[in-house]
């Protein structure tokens, strides 16, 4: 006899979020704004700081199998903007299939956007598969932050049965500039031993910053790579800085990530990162 496990047809979430931001009179201006299902969008413009900022946020509180969560970003030339997320990500247990997320953004001409979303969590059996795909025009820049824990540590959570699938892209004109794809399963997670598989850390993390000179902020990175209880190194070539980093738990991973951005950054921390003292 064969016994086949079935499983209740449940409701699935679904998000998409667009903002578009243009320049007026010297101020960011929000274009357009469109927001469906669980993914929505909030503007800070008024915030004194350097940058204004947008914030998305997922109201479903997680993803899991097959829910579909996209954010979308759009500046026009000459536009600096910050955009993140109001809280950390989290996959959940899955029945099999993933849960699917998107980050799409284009910037034009002499703009900058630095999207720095909080961290994502797995917990365990969870499983995701993410894009993110960065458009910059010929002198435009951006800043991309891309961390993952895996469980919350003071809960005494494992994660040896996660599967995500990561790619990331920046093209420049169309044209690829910096591809990276990380990509973790049960075997991945029970085989980890050594720095190349990610060792005893419990946490990583990407910084890449894409522009006109980005070699110049090598050395200034390097010499603020001393975060206790993580390890990193940097590199740059052909106006690109990237720094991987790895880590015992997520807190020390979002310190070094911090005490990074304020080198790539002219101004503080986005607001719902909450770190002070760093």
């Amino acid at each position: 006899m064969t016994i086949t496990q079935t499983f209740p047809l449940m409701q699935r979430s679904h998000g998409h979020a667009t903002a578009r931001f243009g320049m007026s009179n010297g101020l960011v201006q929000l274009r357009d704004l469109s927001q469906s299902g669980c993914a929505k969008a909030f503007f800070l413009p008024n915030n004194q700081r350097a940058q204004p900022e947008v914030i998305f946020l997922n109201t479903a509180g997680g993803l899991t199998d097959q829910d579909q969560l996209c954010y979308e970003i759009v500046l026009e030339a000459g536009t600096r903007l910050t955009a993140t997320t109001q809280t950390a990500e989290r996959a959940y247990a899955s029945r099999g299939l993933a849960a699917k997320a998107c980050v799409v953004a284009q910037v034009g001409g002499g703009g900058r956007l630095d999207w720095l979303p909080q961290e994502t969590i797995l917990f365990e059996n969870s499983h995701l598969a993410r894009d993110t795909v960065i458009d910059v025009a010929t002198d435009a820049t951006c800043l991309l932050v891309e961390s993952v824990v895996l469980g919350r540590h003071a809960m005494g959570e494992s994660c040896e049965t996660a599967r995500l699938t990561d790619h990331r892209m920046v093209r420049r004109n169309g044209k690829p500039i910096w591809a990276d794809t990380v990509r973790l399963d049960p075997p991945f997670l029970a085989a980890r031993a050594g720095h190349a598989m990610l060792g005893d850390a419990r946490a990583f993390a990407v910084v890449a910053f894409v522009g006109p000179d980005a070699e110049a902020a090598l050395d200034p990175v390097r010499r603020v790579l001393n975060e206790h209880g993580t390890q990193a190194a940097a590199s740059a070539w052909d106006g690109k800085c990237i720094t991987r980093i790895t880590a015992q738990d997520g807190w020390p991973l979002k310190r070094q990530i911090a005490r990074i951005l304020q080198v790539l950054r002219d101004g503080p921390l986005p607001r719902v990162w909450q770190l002070q003292g760093v």
